[in-house]
């Protein structure tokens, strides 16, 4: 099983962990996961799964992010791979320099959006998987959405990892 280690320099400011609260919804969700510090997710690459961890290293102003790989030797391929699902995932190029000068102007938006700056509007890694998302939650509730997703993942996505530590790539 390869290992190797990268950094990524998100367009700042960026926090990972409001960026990842917004991704997973709810903190039942298997497929993104989070404890706190680390940002962990198997991502279903050409080769086969890989799961990444990815800890923020530096403050949202000059955001550094520590991303480790397990599954696959970090070749050049491997390493394109996790980072264009991660732009994706997480944002990272998105510049909101703009939208920031705009809502600072406004009485009400202008302290929400101080509140939560560094936040990026994350996107699902695939148009499926976000159409699957779309379908699973609404239904009940979101709760039962991200339940289904999670049954959906375990039944169907690739697995990684020892059995009692295994996540699965969504599928």
């Amino acid at each position: 099983m390869g290992a190797g280690t990268f950094l990524l320099k998100p367009v700042q400011p960026f926090r990972l962990d409001l960026t990842v609260w917004t991704l997973r919804r709810r903190p039942d969700n298997g497929v993104d996961r989070w404890d706190g510090q680390t940002y962990r997710r198997v991502l279903p690459l050409a080769g086969g799964p890989v799961e990444v961890e990815i800890t923020q290293i530096a403050p949202p102003e000059s955001p550094q992010l520590r991303v480790a790989v397990a599954g696959r030797p970090l070749r050049s391929e491997v390493r394109a791979g996790v980072t264009s699902a991660l732009d994706r995932l997480l944002g990272l190029r998105i510049d909101l320099t703009e939208f920031y000068q705009v809502a600072s102007n406004d009485r009400l938006l202008g302290p929400l959006v101080a509140r939560f700056r560094g936040m990026r509007p994350p996107r699902f890694a695939t148009v499926f998987e976000a159409v699957i998302n779309a379908i699973a939650c609404q239904q009940v509730s979101l709760t039962v959405g991200i339940c289904l997703l999670n049954r959906l993942t375990q039944a169907h996505g690739a697995r990684f990892g020892a059995k009692e530590k295994r996540a699965h790539a969504f599928p």
